[in-house]
């Protein structure tokens, strides 16, 4: 038996990470279908709920890597379902700051566990070692690919 090409090896790993994140990304749809939520409003919660007070609607559109206006069309069924609020910036009239309610903590820590559990029905067969290794090289290979936006 021959052994592969780097080429034929780059192919056959950019196809099982691609069916790999089509995977999560469908039992993450599954685990969120109760919560209402979209993916996208449940990454944009997430980045509310990791930045360090009130976040600028501009740096929310940078790390979703979409345009300000789709931002705020998240933000704005975010705010209408009761988990973050938006005021003005006092020290930039034209920023819009965005911080969580108590509502949007609480329902980040059910995301968290919903998250969670739609991964580990995809590396459920890999050990905590496995996990470990897995991890440092997505992290290498993240790394490469530049400044990470989305900080998901």
């Amino acid at each position: 038996m021959r052994e592969a090409s780097t080429d034929d090896v780059t192919g056959q790993i950019a196809d099982l990470m691609q069916y790999i994140t089509r995977r999560i990304r469908i039992n993450s749809t599954s685990e969120l279908a109760p919560v209402g939520l979209t993916h996208a409003q449940s990454r944009a919660l997430r980045i509310v709920a990791r930045a360090d007070g009130p976040i600028r609607m501009a740096d929310i559109a940078a790390r979703l890597d979409i345009v300000p206006r789709a931002a705020t069309s998240v933000v704005d069924s975010l705010e209408e379902a009761g988990l973050v609020t938006r005021h003005a910036d006092s020290t930039d009239r034209r920023s819009i700051l965005v911080s969580l309610t108590p509502k949007g903590r609480q329902l980040r820590v059910q995301l968290a566990e919903a998250r969670s559990r739609a991964a580990d029905s995809v590396l459920s067969s890999l050990t905590h070692d496995d996990r470990q290794q897995l991890l440092r090289l997505l992290s290498t290979i993240s790394g490469s690919c530049g400044p990470r936006k989305g900080h998901m």
